[in-house]
């Protein structure tokens, strides 16, 4: 499915909820499933059908929480794509890939061509080697109708310093990312809807230097609520005038355990549209 036209059909209402699955130990074991391969893939055994039965049209797989798990693990995470692509389930590989040339490219054969093992509908990938590295994956994701979410202002602590820094030529180094992919879109219009930026739902963003509101139709994926302490209901003040906002929930929809999660799934749904 073409990733920009879906998510112009679901963000008609408002905030799209995406579900974050990071499957760390403490999350399997809360599921019933133990800290293996074979525990993980009972997991993903679990929750594709509650998923399937949710009103969630998007789901971010954490890659790092699956390749922890070596080969066997990597084999999880691919059967749980290829499950969620035939419900018809929007994927957001959460690789955060980033490299220069060759290599960045065959990162972004490895996730963004249809029929991969690792397909998905969009990306995350990280931007400190330079935007302009990150063209074979934007080109690709643009070819075959899929997205790029890039890192510009994330809610690390770590992060906060190296993005608020100033350029030579005078904006933020988050400030400048955003503004390269904004410039990106302008050059390639299709790419205005499908690429977007990774912005942490705890920070501020305007204060990082980042100017949302000049892009409004740019996808902001903005992962941290729940767990953070910020509430989706904030989803609309925290991100005000724009189009396409894609707030993440992850542990505080996993931590119910099988049981509790479709509940909580269907009451963020709500929340997100509040």
């Amino acid at each position: 499915m073409n990733f920009a036209k879906a998510l112009g059909t679901l963000g008609g209402a408002g905030p799209v909820l995406c579900v974050g699955l990071d499957p760390h130990p403490e999350i399997l074991s809360l599921w019933g499933c133990s800290d293996s391969p074979a525990g993980l893939s009972d997991f993903v055994q679990h929750i594709v059908p509650l998923l399937v039965a949710s009103p969630v049209a998007l789901v971010k797989p954490q890659v790092a929480l699956f390749e922890r798990h070596g080969v066997r693990g990597m084999s999880v995470l691919a059967n749980l794509l290829g499950r969620l692509r035939q419900a018809s389930i929007l994927t957001i590989g959460d690789a955060k890939r980033g490299d220069i040339g060759s290599t960045m490219a065959g990162y972004a054969e490895a996730w963004l061509i249809p029929g991969a093992d690792f397909e998905v509908d969009a990306l995350t990938v990280s931007p400190y080697l330079g935007v302009g590295a990150l063209l074979p994956a934007l080109d690709l994701a643009l070819e075959n109708g899929k997205g790029a979410f890039v890192l510009a202002a994330t809610s690390n602590p770590e992060g906060q310093g190296l993005q608020s820094a100033r350029t030579a030529a005078g904006p933020s180094v988050a400030g400048s990312v955003h503004a390269a992919l904004a410039e990106y879109s302008r050059k390639n219009p299709a790419a205005a809807s499908s690429h977007g930026v990774v912005v942490g739902a705890t920070v501020d963003w305007s204060a990082r230097g980042v100017d949302l509101l000049s892009t409004p139709g740019m996808p902001v994926l903005v992962p941290g609520f729940g767990a953070q302490g910020v509430d989706l209901a904030q989803c609309r003040s925290l991100f005000p005038g724009l189009d396409l906002v894609l707030p993440v929930s992850a542990r505080e929809l996993l931590n119910s355990g099988r049981e509790g999660f479709l509940e909580r799934i269907e009451m963020a749904h709500r929340e997100a549209l509040t």
